[in-house]
């Protein structure tokens, strides 16, 4: 009897709701001291991409090891559709536009050493990753920082640009900066890796671990891969033969009931991509050779934690800034609100709390709160995001009952806004029209159902949300 009391009594304490609070004590948890927050950020990783979240080709057991120790969030969001605004919305904790403190100047200002290796904050790829420079860093957030430059595109190999068919082993007249073609690039080429810029990443977070192994550390990993251009070694490319690779499924008309507003700004109907299936076949073959590569270092370093005797003091949280579309719908990359793009990666692995997955919607704001909550560390007053520790201790609990995500590019129509339910995604655009998709029954998203009319009271409640969220957020529509 006195153990089912004591249940209760934490579990009642979990379901307490938690979000921004001056008092850390308020939002934290009688857990395991956590030494060390590790912090692995990979950039354009689609949550699909991932054998814990069901991808049966690619091969990343490193990621899906720590989603075995941790918790799996299956509907995390991101508020950016793009690096920049993504980025400086889950490292402040804001919406939109920066807050007063960043998540390493938290941890910093607590006393702990704040140390960042590779992309972090918004770096300019490949530009910014070939000159070895800080991009868009906050150096406010940092003790010190680590950037792991890389040739990118012009790695000797075997280079390919696949919308333009090009296929050559000379280093002469390679795309690497020039849009759209630069995002269609993959390079094999005979190695280890060790010259990649997510190892060196990796070697220099390894020496900080061993460096400050007896002092609490904040420690960023930015990882650039999947990233165009898709550079691994041959070894990694050989797990893809291209002929296998299966191409997404399409529907006739697809793209008849989207506004012209939601269509992706690269699409097989505007880019010679689509002239070329083989070489769309490529690209998957190309982001999965990159995504077992990125796996491969984030084994390195729990391998380290592991080796070291760190990992039950260790907090580790995993995530992509935004998802990455390969010809889903005929659309490439990022600039829309489809599941491909906002829906990405969250595993949350911490001292004390049980390893499960959670179907509650979540956002990438909430990485910061909850960082806070578990080191006890004082959560600043001005973040919007909400802890997801009631989600980690019980997995069945929510802290959203919606999950937000914006894209403001200026004068252009296709800004707006979105939002997510359990059963409905709903997006509306700067110029009033509008996409609704029924998640349960229609999870690829082909069928537009915002204009039947059995379905406008839904519709006015899903746009009452979207409001509401907006105000709350403090966007300026």
């Amino acid at each position: 009897m006195q153990t089912k009391i004591l249940t209760l009594i934490i579990v009642l304490c979990f379901v307490a709701p938690f979000g921004p609070s001056n008092d850390a004590k308020a939002d934290s948890l009688d857990t395991p001291e956590i030494q060390h927050v590790l912090f692995l950020v990979s950039d354009d990783l689609k949550a699909s991409a991932l054998g814990c979240y069901g991808n049966g080709l690619c091969k990343t057991p490193n990621i899906d090891r720590l989603a075995k120790e941790g918790m799996v969030f299956e509907n995390a969001y991101c508020q950016g559709l793009w690096c920049a605004p993504s980025r400086t919305s889950f490292m402040f904790s804001r919406y939109q536009g920066e807050g007063k403190t960043n998540l390493g100047q938290c941890f910093r200002e607590a006393g702990w050493h704040s140390a960042r290796v590779g992309k972090i904050y918004h770096m300019r790829v490949p530009g910014d990753i070939i000159a070895g420079t800080d991009g868009n860093d906050v150096p406010s957030s940092w003790d010190e920082r680590f950037n792991s430059a890389g040739l990118e595109a012009h790695t000797p190999g075997h280079y390919a640009c696949l919308n333009l068919n090009v296929f050559t082993d000379a280093l002469e007249n390679r795309q690497s900066t020039r849009m759209p073609h630069r995002m269609f690039v993959t390079v094999r080429y005979d190695g280890n890796g060790a010259d990649q810029p997510d190892s060196k990443s990796v070697t220099k977070a390894i020496e900080l671990l061993k460096e400050y192994h007896d002092q609490n550390m904040f420690l960023a990993v930015g990882f650039v891969r999947p990233h165009y251009p898709n550079v691994a070694p041959q070894d990694f490319f050989d797990h893809y033969p291209w002929e296998a690779m299966p191409l997404p499924e399409a529907v006739e008309n697809d793209l008849s009931d989207i506004p012209q507003t939601g269509l992706a700004r690269i699409r097989n109907d505007n880019n010679k991509i689509g002239e070329h299936p083989d070489n769309q076949r490529r690209m998957w073959a190309g982001y999965y050779a990159t995504v077992e590569f990125m796996d491969k270092q984030v084994g390195r370093i729990l391998d380290e934690l592991e080796q070291a005797g760190l990992r039950d003091s260790t907090a580790i949280v995993f995530c992509s800034d935004h998802g990455y579309h390969l010809g889903e719908h005929g659309f490439w990359q990022k600039s829309n609100f489809h599941e491909e793009v906002t829906r990405v990666p969250l595993i949350i692995s911490a001292p004390g709390m049980p390893p499960g997955r959670t179907t509650s919607l979540v956002e990438l704001v909430d990485i910061f709160p909850t960082l806070t909550a578990l080191t006890h560390i004082k959560t600043p007053s001005d973040i919007q995001g909400k802890s997801l520790v009631p989600i980690l201790a019980v997995p069945s609990q929510s802290v959203r009952t919606t999950a937000l995500s914006i894209n403001h590019k200026g004068k252009a129509n296709n800004s707006g806004h979105a939002i997510r339910t359990p059963k409905w995604a709903f997006m509306r655009y700067k110029d009033g029209t509008e996409e609704m998709y029924d998640m349960e029954h229609d999870p690829l998203q082909f069928t537009n159902l915002a204009e039947q009319s059995e379905l406008q009271t839904i519709k006015k409640s899903l746009m009452t949300q979207l409001q509401q969220r907006l105000s709350d957020a403090q966007i300026n529509k």
